[in-house]
């Protein structure tokens, strides 16, 4: 288990993902339209201002307010604030309160696509790119299969590599956007 995800410039917010599922969870959840550094600070900024990221204290909070504090956690807080604790739900309802249930349960990759997929919010690029992060930080053997062939966040293991992987996410999109349009 790495001690750190180098996924913000906040050595606290690092050191929260790579120790706290759900914290790895809630980063990925707010994974988009906003950069990738705002999104894993997220877990940080709601666990100071909530004081815990338990999934069942998260399920039953008015996360609203939460969001929009400033500095906002997210830049959609309310529809972010929803999907958050929609995700808390799931994983109370689902996992018991233990997010790492949804992959050290999992019996092969295909369960944990599905189990990945169920997810609010978590459609093909997010279970590959967390897929990615499981083999590859956390050497998850089950996760291999949903590692895709481009750069994903799971290639990252330092400051330097996030900027590296930002650049390479930009060109991996913009040929994805070349390839559709030229269909």
């Amino acid at each position: 288990m790495p001690d750190a995800l180098w996924f913000t410039e906040d050595d606290e917010a690092n050191r929260l993902l790579a120790e706290d599922p759900f914290a790895l969870l809630v980063g990925f959840a707010l994974d988009q339209q906003v950069t990738v550094q705002q999104a894993f600070l997220g877990p940080l900024r709601l666990k100071e201002r909530l004081g815990t990221l338990e999934p069942a204290a998260v399920a039953k909070a008015d996360l609203d307010p939460i969001f929009r504090q400033k500095p906002a956690i997210h830049r959609f807080p309310g529809s972010m604030a929803e999907r958050v604790r929609e995700l808390a739900a799931t994983v109370t309802d689902d996992y018991g309160g233990d997010a790492s249930r949804l992959w050290t349960e999992a019996a092969d990759g295909a369960d944990l696509r599905k189990r990945i997929s169920a997810l609010p919010g978590f459609g093909e690029m997010k279970i590959k790119s967390l897929g990615a992060v499981l083999a590859k930080r956390f050497g998850l053997a089950v996760a291999q299969d949903l590692v895709p062939g481009h750069p994903t966040l799971g290639d990252v293991d330092s400051a330097q590599a996030l900027t590296d992987y930002q650049a390479a996410k930009k060109a991996h999109k913009a040929e994805w956007q070349a390839s559709k349009s030229a269909r």
